[in-house]
C-alpha cells in the first residue's frame, strides 16, 4: 500500500532540478560561484520535495487507516480498492490529495493528479455543498457523457501537517439507472375519459340519416389527434370514450394544449350547432383503478366548469386546458325538482339552518341567502345569515331586510355562528364553492352537513363531502337557482316582497339587466319573483349610483387602454371601492368593440382585480392564471404581495396564453 500511495502522491520535481542544473552548466563559464549556488539550490529543492512527500505519505497513511477502521493491511486495502470511484481533496484550496484506481480509470482522469485542482480534474464540479454540511451533490453531475450521483463527507485531520480538513467523495455512475428511470416515467400509463358535451343537441339538430355521419366525423377527428403512437381509444357509451396512453404521449397532448378541443368544434350538425368535448385525464397513480378514478374526477370537474375543456388530475393538483366556448345549458326541471325536495328533506331533519356566501357579499349572495331563509321559515326552522355587516356591497337591500320582523336577529357574524353551531346544524353555502372564499372558513369546517348552491365554475379547490350539491355553471346566478327551487317548495304568496326583490336584484346584477348569460330559465325565475310581489322599479333603484361614485367610476375608465384591440385594461394606482371597480369593468363593456374588461387596483398590501366579459372571452380562465376565480363572464380575485405593474404584466401574459393557438398534430415530440 505504501508503494501505491507513494506513486499517487509523487510530485513532479524532476523538471525543476533539470532546469536548475541546465542553468548551472550555462553559467559555470561566466560565474562558477553562481553555478555552484544553482547546484545547491537544485539539491535543496530535491531535499524539500522528498521531505514534504514523506510527510504527506505519513498523514495520508493515518487518514486512510482511520477511515478504513484500523491499521490492518486487509482493512486499509478496502479503501484503496473500494467498489466505487473515490477522490480525496482539500476543500479550502481544492487540491486533489488522493484517488483510488477506479477514479483514476475514469475517462480523461489518469493517475498523475496529485496536487491538481479539482476543477482541472473534474471540470464544472462544485464543492460548496460539502462546506454547507450536505452529504450529497445537489442533483446529478454530468461528466464526459455520463451521469454521477456524488456523495461526500468532511473529516478533520489530527496531525500537525498542512492538510487540516479533508473531503472524501464517492462517485456512483447512475447513467444506466437514470436511463431506465426515464424510460419508466415516459411509459407510465395515463387514462382519459372523453365525453361529447352536447351529444343530444347534435343528434336532435340533424336528420336521422346524417347522425351517423356526424358521429363518424367526430371519431375521425379523434383518430387524427391521437396519431398512430399506440394510443388505445375505445367507445363504451354513445357519447363517451376511454383512452389509454403513455406519459410521453400525454406530454405531447399537453404541449398541443389538447388541440382536439378546437378540432372537434369544426363538426357541425346544423347551423350554429357545433360539437364540443370534455376530457378528464388521470395520471400519476399506482393502479389502473386509481387512474380511472382520477380521470372520472377530472371529467366531473370539466363538466362543472362548463365543459369544452380538458382537466388533468395528477397526484395532487388539477390542470386546465381550453374552456373557450360558451356554456350550453344542461339543467332540467326534473333535476331542479329533485334538488328542491332534497333540500327540503335536509331542513326537515335539522333544527338550525345557517346560510353563508362568499366574502364581501354582493346582491346575488344576499338574494340567494334570503331565498333559503324563506324556505327554512316555511318549514318552521330557525335560519341565520352569516355575513360581515361592514364589508359588503348590499347596504340598501340589507337595511330593508333588517327592518322586517321576520329578519330580526337573522344576520350574525362568522365568529358568533361558529360558537353557536350544533352537531345537527345544516349549513347552506350560496354563490361560491371555494372553501377559501366563504365568509367563515372555521364555520364551514365545523359543520358536517353542508349544502352548496352555486353557479360559478369549479376551481382546483372546492368544498368536498357535501350533503347536497346544486352546482350549475350554466345558470346566470345563484339567485336564479334558488328562485327555481322556491317554485317547488313555496307558493308565490309565501315569499316576502323584499325577499323576492332581493332575489330579482341578484339576477339583475349577474345578468347585467338581462343582457348577459340569460336563458329561458332566467326569465321563468324572474316571472315567478314578479308574481311574488317583486317591483322592478324598486329593484332598479338598488343599483342607482351617487355623483361621487359615478365620478370615481369614470376616472377609472379614463385610464383604460386597449390590448389586443378588443380587451380593455384599466390599472389604478390608488385604492378605490370594490363596487366602483366592478361597475367600471361593467361599463367598459359598453364601449364599441370591447369583448372583455379588466380593472385592478391596490388594496391591503395586494391588488384586487375585477374582470367582465360579453361571453366570447372566458375571463375565468384568464383570472384563474392569476389566482382568482369566478365564471366565464364575471371573475375577480385578490393577489397578495404584488404591485399594480407586476399584475399588468402577468395579466397580459395570461391573456396571450389564453389566445395562444394550440399546436396541431399528434403525439410524437
Amino acid at each position: 500500500m505504501s508503494e501505491k500511495i507513494r506513486k499517487l502522491v509523487r510530485t513532479n520535481t524532476v523538471l525543476y532540478i533539470l532546469l536548475l542544473l541546465l542553468f548551472a552548466g550555462v553559467t559555470v563559464q561566466v560565474s562558477p560561484i553562481l553555478a555552484v549556488c544553482e547546484v545547491c539550490a537544485a539539491l535543496l529543492v530535491l531535499y524539500i520535495s522528498r521531505r514534504r512527500n514523506k510527510m504527506v505519505q505519513q498523514q495520508l497513511h493515518q487518514y486512510v487507516e482511520r477511515i478504513a477502521g484500523g491499521a490492518d493491511t486487509a482493512k486499509n486495502s478496502n479503501m484503496l480498492f473500494a467498489p466505487m470511484p473515490m477522490m480525496v481533496f482539500n476543500p479550502d484550496r481544492e487540491d486533489v490529495l488522493w484517488a483510488n484506481d477506479l477514479f483514476a480509470a475514469l475517462p480523461e482522469v489518469g493517475e498523475d493528479i496529485f496536487e491538481s485542482k479539482v476543477r482541472q480534474v473534474v471540470p464544472g464540479f462544485e464543492t460548496h455543498w460539502l462546506l454547507e454540511g450536505k452529504s450529497e451533490y445537489p442533483g446529478l453531475f454530468q461528466w464526459n457523457g455520463r451521469r454521477y450521483r456524488v456523495f461526500g463527507c468532511l473529516s478533520r485531520h489530527d496531525g500537525q501537517g498542512h492538510l487540516g480538513v479533508l473531503a472524501t467523495t464517492y462517485w456512483m455512475d447512475v447513467t444506466d439507472l437514470e436511463g431506465l428511470r426515464a424510460t419508466l416515467e415516459q411509459t407510465r400509463p395515463v387514462v382519459a375519459i372523453v365525453m361529447i358535451d352536447n351529444y343530444e343537441d347534435l343528434m336532435s339538430a340533424c336528420p336521422e340519416g346524417k347522425r351517423s355521419a356526424v358521429r363518424a366525423a367526430i371519431e375521425e377527428k379523434m383518430d387524427q389527434w391521437r396519431g398512430d403512437a399506440g394510443t388505445l381509444l375505445m367507445k363504451y357509451d354513445r357519447d363517451r370514450y376511454l383512452m389509454v396512453f403513455t406519459e410521453e404521449q400525454y406530454e405531447a397532448f399537453a404541449a398541443g394544449r389538447f388541440a382536439i378541443l378546437d378540432e372537434v368544434r369544426t363538426v357541425q350538425a346544423a347551423e350554429g350547432v357545433c360539437a364540443t368535448m370534455s376530457i378528464g385525464v388521470g395520471r400519476e397513480a399506482e393502479s389502473f383503478d386509481a387512474l380511472y378514478k382520477n380521470a372520472g374526477l377530472a371529467l366531473e370537474m370539466a363538466l362543472s366548469r362548463g365543459g369544452d375543456q380538458a382537466v388533468v388530475k395528477d397526484r395532487m393538483n388539477f390542470e386546465f386546458y381550453g374552456g373557450r366556448a360558451k356554456a350550453t345549458e344542461k339543467r332540467t326541471k326534473v333535476k331542479s325538482r329533485v334538488m328542491a325536495n332534497a333540500l327540503g328533506d335536509l331542513m326537515d331533519d335539522t333544527e338550525h339552518v345557517y346560510v353563508m356566501g362568499h366574502q364581501y357579499a354582493d346582491m346575488d349572495t344576499l338574494g340567494a341567502a334570503a331565498g333559503v331563509c324563506a324556505i327554512a321559515r316555511k318549514r318552521g326552522k330557525n335560519a341565520h345569515i352569516v355575513m360581515d355587516m361592514e364589508n359588503n356591497s348590499v347596504g340598501p337591500m340589507l337595511r330593508r331586510l333588517r327592518q322586517l320582523p321576520e329578519y330580526k336577529d337573522v344576520f350574525i357574524g362568522g365568529g358568533d355562528a361558529f360558537l353557536r353551531v350544533q352537531p345537527n346544524t345544516l349549513l347552506v353555502v350560496v354563490d361560491t364553492n371555494r372553501p377559501a372564499s366563504v365568509e367563515s372558513e372555521p364555520l364551514l369546517e365545523s359543520c358536517n352537513r353542508v349544502a352548496v348552491i352555486d353557479h360559478h365554475r369549479r376551481g382546483s379547490s372546492y368544498i368536498e363531502k357535501m350533503a347536497l350539491n346544486y352546482h350549475e355553471p350554466y345558470a346566470s346566478s345563484a339567485s336564479e337557482l334558488v328562485a327555481e327551487l322556491l317554485q317547488y317548495l313555496l307558493e308565490p304568496g309565501d315569499l316576502l316582497k323584499t325577499e323576492a326583490e332581493a332575489l330579482l336584484a341578484g339576477i339583475v346584477l349577474d345578468t347585467k339587466n338581462f343582457t348577459n348569460r340569460t336563458g329561458g330559465r332566467t326569465f321563468e325565475a324572474a316571472a315567478y319573483l314578479r308574481r311574488a310581489g317583486a317591483d322592478t322599479q324598486d329593484v332598479q333603484r338598488m343599483f342607482q349610483s351617487d355623483l361621487e361614485s359615478m365620478i370615481a367610476r369614470y376616472a377609472i375608465i379614463r385610464q383604460a387602454e386597449l390590448y389586443r384591440e378588443d380587451l380593455a385594461i384599466a390599472a389604478i394606482d390608488e385604492t378605490c371601492e370594490r363596487v366602483t371597480a366592478a361597475k367600471a369593468a361593467d361599463e367598459l363593456l359598453t364601449l364599441s368593440g370591447v369583448q372583455a374588461s379588466f380593472v385592478f387596483y391596490p388594496k391591503d398590501d395586494g391588488v384586487y382585480i375585477s374582470a367582465r366579459s360579453l361571453g366570447e372571452v372566458n375571463v375565468q380562465v384568464i383570472v384563474e392564471a392569476l389566482g382568482g376565480g369566478g365564471n366565464s363572464t364575471s371573475a375577480g380575485g385578490q393577489l397578495p404581495d404584488i404591485t399594480v405593474e407586476e399584475v399588468r404584466e402577468k395579466l397580459k401574459e395570461a391573456i396571450d396564453k389564453y389566445f395562444e393557438k394550440p399546436m396541431q398534430g399528434g403525439t410524437n415530440k
